[in-house]
């Protein structure tokens, strides 16, 4: 008679031992309550500390991968839990905050463009996940969800500092959430940054310039980081085009008579 083997259950106590690691998910959950955070603070009309939790957000996104890296607790747990974090901070909570703040008023126009940002979020982490082994690293394909985050709740808080009202600006913000929902969906290429050695000597003039954006960032923080990520957003536009006209074969001419 052929042996049976125990089925793994809950009450296993091979899958008991395994458990999960703490410090990465520690990060990942602090960067889940961040998008939670966002969106009370936004039901209660508090738009610009929805902002900065966002931005926080994507501070502890990126490093919760970069801390599993580092001290080899990588698992597939940490993964889908990262991707379901990703979602609520940078796809539900910044659609529901520019909803609540400049697009509610334009009715059935407004909701729709924010529903096609959040479906472009989940969207674009399930080709994320799905195609991470066969992709070149260096790239994204399609704009990042942090990065359409920030640009969607940059341009937010840069109004809320400057003191612009909402209703002056919901069709710019409109287009811009329906923007950042395409472009993460889209197959246009955004650097990754992944292949930047921090371990690496570097010329002195990095550390100066480094400086220098430390205090661009200090003097106009809303700005700054709005411009930065505007610069990254249409990024992948620019290396499509130049790329592009690369490839275009020159034009044939006729032979002289």
């Amino acid at each position: 008679m052929p042996e049976i083997k125990p089925r793994k259950t809950l009450f296993n106590p091979e899958l008991r031992r395994r458990g999960i690691y703490v410090l990465p998910n520690l990060f990942t959950t602090g960067a889940l309550f961040c998008g939670f955070f966002a969106i009370v603070q936004a039901m209660t009309g508090s738009f610009e500390r929805a902002a900065e939790a966002i931005f926080v957000a994507m501070v502890l996104d990126g490093l919760d991968g970069r801390v599993a890296r580092m001290t080899r607790t990588q698992s597939a747990f940490g993964a889908e839990f990262d991707s379901l974090s990703d979602m609520v901070s940078f796809g539900v909570a910044p659609a529901l905050v520019t909803y609540a703040w400049a697009l509610e008023d334009m009715g059935r126009l407004g909701w729709i463009a924010a529903f096609i940002y959040c479906v472009g979020a989940a969207l674009r982490l399930a080709r994320f996940n799905t195609t991470l082994e066969v992709i070149d690293r260096r790239y994204f394909q399609g704009l990042p969800s942090p990065a359409a985050a920030a640009l969607v709740t940059g341009f937010l808080w840069v109004m809320i500092d400057k003191q612009v009202a909402a209703d002056d600006v919901r069709w710019f913000a409109c287009g811009l959430v329906i923007f950042a929902g395409i472009s993460m969906v889209s197959t246009i290429r955004f650097y990754s940054f992944k292949d930047v050695n921090l371990r690496r000597s570097v010329p002195f003039i990095s550390i100066v310039a480094i400086a220098l954006a430390f205090a661009v960032v200090s003097y106009d923080t809303p700005v700054a980081l709005f411009g930065l990520f505007v610069a990254y957003g249409f990024s992948g536009y620019v290396l499509a085009l130049v790329s592009r006209f690369r490839r275009k074969p020159p034009s044939s001419q006729p032979p002289p008579v």
